[in-house]
């Protein structure tokens, strides 16, 4: 105890011995004692003046109990001379006789404004002679007797050296006798008024006191009962050292012990603090009136008004220090000293023998390992957890408190955050800072707010967080007032509803910086911790909760815990069903911001800046780096693939994207949304439903951007993935992109089907899902990288005010097909191929015919669809949409025989039998404009196909027949004929046969001899077929019925029929029947005069359909047979001249 703080003895001391006789000295009845040297606690010289030692006449608490004896030669403060007129003005009266009160009533004041200098002069001595009168000790252990044998240390003390009462003080929190315990306590309130009255302060602080210049160690020209004040300076100068700031000079380290134990040991009553108890006075009396002094109480009271307007500077600055000192050492701090002492002795919290003693004392080191038995879910008692509270509170509030944020964030509070040091605003702006919206950060500053994260922990305890707090309290009030104050998941309520409508904006960027912080260290998410640190320890590999490992990048451990969420049994371990809740509903909200993702913003910062600098807006600058995925440098790229594989998978870890869906979702997604457990079944239905009425833009958009983010890699799709992963390995191995693993699916499965393989090779299951993506890649030609890029010029040129979607541009395309460049149409025209094949896969058709193919084609294959609504088209039932779609799909067909399936397998032998020349011209990849169909129409005339290809052409001639633009050759040969002769037949679009009819009826008008040579081509295949002439057909039906029922169809014979019935007198046929019979046979003559027979087969043909032909077969026969006789008499003569000529 030789360095211990020597405690005074009090006046009490006196007033206990006065009270059992009086004090004497040489036989004077005033015991006169040689004064010492306040300097060296030496007698003064000789000459020096002698003055007389008070004598106490009560002792403070105790005295009711003790005999009170009077003597008339006891001496009174009251009665000097230099001190009467402040004790008459500042202490009350029934005070003056007592020598205790007076003197804490005049300590108490102002010294140098209120008590004259020669009063603070006798008052100091008066004290100094008690602390160094060894007699007092004897009234220690009177008063003290029972508390010293409780208390081991102080038992075996020496008596009669004055440490008795030094080990006391020491242990003054377990003294638990009233009088001793008011005793010790009214000792320390004079001993702390100076430096210089407490047993080896002066001796050991000495030199930092001359070297920080805290005051003279001489009176000299500063009144020696001020000197309160050299400690406060020490403190100070201890805490620049902590905080390193320049020219802070080193004190030495048994002063800087000496200094914590005064600050500790006035740590219960803020009257031992001289300093901040002159300085707050009338703080304490503004805010803390009702405040009992005591147990740190009123430190407490006035460190939670710190910050307010009213504090006055030098309150708020004392205080500070105060904190500070306490952030250096808890035992500064009564109460928490006192309400966690058992539970830092259960826990071990002072007994790591890797950490110094003097760290282990600190602040943060007491709330990191409390912090870590509470979330370990060990029980810390309440009124410990109180008090960390506050002082994690405080911490937030005041960056200062922190040493480590001092020295390392100096330039970044310089730069961005001064003037804002008050309520948190200061550590927010460096969070800000630290987050990267204001600049670049000093790697240590940003490890220094980390640490002070942890150590407050307002992820526990949102009100930890002022700023915060005050921030978001009419969002909590609204938005998550169903939760309990202080429960963790006020944040996590905060989060969800994070760009809301019921977000504001100071809360929203005060939750995003302590998010910011939050995410790099997956403990400070208390829920999270609780239900994960089982899986973590066994996954991970992670250490306790106050352990960090300088290895480990930030957020490691929660990438680790997401990576083992959405595994499936098959790849390995996974974690607990609690522990993946938590997992998800972290990966929800953090996805709204890239910088709450450790991992990607580590690993992407580069790329960030490159790419999305102008990004800025919530969730833009992921959706950038996922537009960019091929151009980021690998690391980045694997990490932003990573999470999207897992967004494909659990799409509402979009949580803008679910918020802007949330009508569609509601509407025609509920069942999925409520159900969905990593199966990507939502997204599927989002996109399904993609043209509802009640999808909103930024849905349409989200959900759109999602699809091509898909097409990069079929790993980004979760159903496709799972459905096809083992078909790509083994039938499309090293094909990384979506798009093109569906073609090469897609084509594996269409060369099986056309060679009847027994097995084919691609799953059933994924062949399902495959014609899944198939038709979702129709919708939009952006989900088709190779047929965009190809066409984005004429897109450009041809479609620019059409939006994307419901394969809209893709549809001006294909209208446009003529003015397209080669390289786009080529793509086109090949696109339409396979839609004709598989009209599925036509978005456009199966969109406008939804209901139409429900009602008539329920029962047909998916590649007979279009065939079925072809066969319905003129159903009074029919659309009329989706009959003028079904139309749009006949023109194209009869473009080319290639975009007719069934007719190109009806006439694939006679296609190269009678068209071979037009093949021949024709360029791969382009549409043939109709010439075979067109030659196949010829040969049709003629009775020349087979049975099969013949009915199929017979089909098209009866459908062009009504509709003059399904004949493309007719088309392009008579446009500007049809609008010159039949505008009006035009016009009408009813598609009955009247342009053709107007054609035909004005065929002598017609200029361009390639739109008459295509009129007398429908003519002579009108021939061939009444149901090729509809007009006909129409205006004869009755008479066909009567007349020609039992001949059969095709090859001319009901024509025939209907012409013998004309030329028979006996048959009266319908007036317009036989006025357009008549018409025909005039058209007919007409067409034989301009187009003669081009050969023999030709001329066979025309007689053979001409309605003449008995008459002409007869004749033609009458002339063989004269040809035939005359042949015979020619032979016969010619025979017998040769024969005269042999004779000869």
């Amino acid at each position: 105890m030789a360095d211990c703080i020597r405690v005074p003895l009090l006046l009490l001391l006196l007033c206990i011995i006065s009270s059992l006789h009086p004090i004497q000295c040489e036989n004077n009845p005033v015991l006169v004692k040689v004064p010492m040297n306040p300097e060296l606690n030496a007698p003064l010289p000789p000459g020096a003046p002698v003055e007389r030692l008070p004598v106490p006449e009560k002792i403070p608490g105790g005295g009711a109990s003790l005999p009170r004896k009077r003597s008339s030669t006891g001496w009174k403060l009251s009665e000097e001379g230099v001190c009467k007129e402040d004790l008459t003005r500042l202490c009350p009266k029934h005070s003056w006789n007592n020598n205790l009160a007076v003197l804490e009533c005049l300590q108490d004041k102002k010294e140098e404004t209120e008590i004259a200098a020669e009063c603070n002069h006798l008052l100091w001595n008066y004290k100094l002679n008690l602390t160094t009168d060894p007699k007092f000790e004897s009234v220690a252990v009177e008063v003290c007797k029972t508390t010293i044998t409780e208390i081991k240390e102080c038992a075996s003390e020496q008596l009669g050296k004055g440490f008795l009462v030094s080990c006391l003080v020491d242990h003054r929190g377990n003294i638990t006798d009233y009088q001793c315990n008011q005793y010790i306590t009214k000792m320390t309130t004079i001993v702390f008024s100076d430096y210089r009255l407490i047993c080896g302060f002066m001796d050991k602080c000495r030199e930092d006191i001359n070297t920080l210049h805290c005051g003279s160690i001489s009176t000299g020209d500063k009144d020696i009962h001020s000197q309160g004040e050299v400690i406060a300076c020490l403190e100070k100068g201890l805490v620049r050292e902590a905080e390193e700031q320049p020219g802070a000079h080193p004190i030495k380290e048994e002063c800087k012990k000496s200094i914590m134990r005064v600050a500790e040991l006035s740590s219960d009553d803020f009257h031992l603090d001289r300093y901040l108890y002159f300085s707050c006075r009338e703080d304490r009396e503004r805010f803390c009136e009702n405040t009992l002094a005591g147990e740190g109480r009123v430190y407490k009271c006035l460190f939670n008004h710190k910050f307010e307007e009213a504090m006055s500077e030098k309150c708020r600055e004392a205080l500070t220090t105060r904190q500070k000192l306490i952030a250096q050492d808890y035992k500064v701090s009564y109460s928490l000293a006192k309400a966690c002492k058992s539970d830092l002795r259960k826990y071990r919290c002072s007994a790591d023998s890797n950490v110094p003693r003097a760290r282990e004392a600190r602040l943060s080191y007491l709330l990191l390992c409390l912090e870590s038995a509470v979330h370990r879910g060990r029980v810390v008692s309440g009124e410990c957890q109180g008090e960390m509270m506050d002082y994690r509170r405080m911490l937030m509030e005041d960056f200062s408190l922190s040493p480590e944020i001092v020295l390392h964030c100096r330039s970044e509070i310089e730069g961005h955050c001064s003037g804002l040091h008050r309520k948190g605003r200061t550590l927010h702006c460096l969070m800000r800072v630290g987050r990267g919206d204001m600049g670049a950060i000093d790697p240590n500053c940003q490890r220094a707010l980390q640490t002070l994260i942890q150590e407050a922990d307002p992820g526990s305890d949102y009100r930890i967080d002022r700023a915060l707090n005050e921030a978001c309290e009419s969002v909590i009030q609204t938005a998550c007032k169903h939760i309990r104050s202080g429960d963790p998941m006020i944040l996590s309520c905060l989060m969800e509803h994070l760009y809301t409508e019921k977000m504001v904006e100071d809360c929203e960027h005060r939750l995003l910086e302590l998010q910011y912080f939050i995410a790099r260290d997956w403990k400070l998410d208390p829920i999270l911790y609780r239900k994960c640190q089982g899986d973590a320890a066994r996954l991970c590999h992670t250490h306790g909760w106050n352990e960090t490992s300088e290895m480990m990048p930030p957020g490691a451990i929660f990438s680790c815990l997401y990576r083992h969420a959405y595994r499936s049994v098959d790849q390995g371990r996974r974690l607990s069903r609690d522990c993946k809740v938590e997992v998800q509903r972290i990966l929800h909200q953090r996805a709204l911001d890239v910088k709450l993702d450790p991992e990607l913003q580590r690993r992407c910062m580069t790329d960030l800046g490159k790419w999305c600098s102008e990004k800025t807006d919530p969730g833009q600058e992921l959706e950038c780096l996922q537009d960019h995925l091929e151009e980021l440098v690998s690391d980045c790229r694997d990490v932003v693939g990573n999470l999207t594989e897992l967004e494909s998978e659990d799409i509402q870890i979009e949580a803008l994207l679910m918020q802007a869906c949330e009508p569609v979702i509601q509407t025609y997604c509920h069942e999925v949304a409520d159900n969905q457990i990593n199966t990507g079944d939502l997204m599927e239905c989002l996109v399904q439903n993609k043209h509802q009425k009640e999808m909103n833009e930024k849905c349409s958009v989200g959900v759109t951007h999602f699809q091509l983010i898909q097409i990069k890699d079929f790993r980004f799709s979760y159903k496709f993935k799972t459905a096809c992963k083992e078909d790509v390995l083994k039938l499309c191995p090293n094909i990384k992109k979506k798009v093109d693993v569906v073609i090469c699916l897609s084509t594996t499965v269409r060369n099986d089907t056309l060679q009847d393989v027994k097995e084919q090779r691609v799953s059933i299951k994924c062949r399902k899902q495959l014609r899944v993506e198939e038709v979702e890649m129709s919708e939009d030609i952006r989900l088709e990288p190779e047929l965009y890029d190809s066409c984005k010029p004429d897109i450009t040129r041809l479609c620019q005010n059409v939006a994307f979607g419901n394969a809209q541009v893709i549809e001006c395309l294909k209208e446009n097909k003529r003015q397209l460049t080669q390289r786009c149409h080529q793509k086109i025209f090949k696109l339409q191929e396979v839609e004709m094949v598989d009209p599925e896969l036509d978005y456009q058709l199966m969109r406008v015919c939804k209901h139409m193919i429900r009602r008539f084609c329920t029962e047909s294959e998916g590649k007979n669809t279009l065939q079925c609504l072809k066969q319905n088209k003129n159903s009074e039932l029919m659309d009329p949409k989706c009959k003028q779609m079904i139309t749009k799909r006949q023109i194209t067909q009869n473009t080319d025989y290639r975009l007719n399936p069934v007719l190109r397998k009806a006439c694939k032998a006679d296609i190269p039998k009678f068209c071979q020349p037009i093949l021949n011209k024709a360029t791969a990849d382009s549409e043939l404009e109709g010439q075979v169909i067109g030659c196949l129409k010829l040969k049709y005339a003629d009775q020349r196909l087979s049975p099969d290809c013949e009915a199929q052409i017979q089909v098209i001639l009866q459908e062009s027949a009504l509709d003059y633009r399904l004949d493309p050759q007719l088309q392009i040969h008579c446009t500007a004929e049809i609008s010159r002769l039949c505008p009006e037949e035009a016009a009408a679009q009813e598609q009955t046969g009247q342009v053709e009819e107007c054609l035909k009826v004005n065929l002598l008008k017609i200029k361009q001899d390639g739109c008459k040579k295509e009129v007398l081509n429908m003519l002579k295949e009108s021939k061939a077929d009444i149901f090729v002439d509809p007009v006909l057909h129409t205006a004869c039906a009755l008479d066909i019925k009567h007349q020609c029922a039992a001949i059969p169809p095709g090859r001319g014979r009901q024509m025939s029929c209907l012409m013998e019935a004309l030329q028979d007198k006996r048959v009266r046929l319908q007036p317009e029947c036989k006025k357009r019979l008549q018409d025909r046979i005039d058209m007919w003559s007409y067409a034989a005069k301009v187009a003669p027979a081009e050969g023999f087969s030709d001329l066979a043909m025309q007689v053979m359909t001409s309605p003449s032909k008995n008459y002409i077969l007869t004749v033609i026969g009458a002339g063989v047979a004269l040809l035939f006789v005359m042949g015979l008499l020619c032979g016969r003569f010619t025979k017998r001249v040769t024969q005269e000529l042999k004779d000869r």
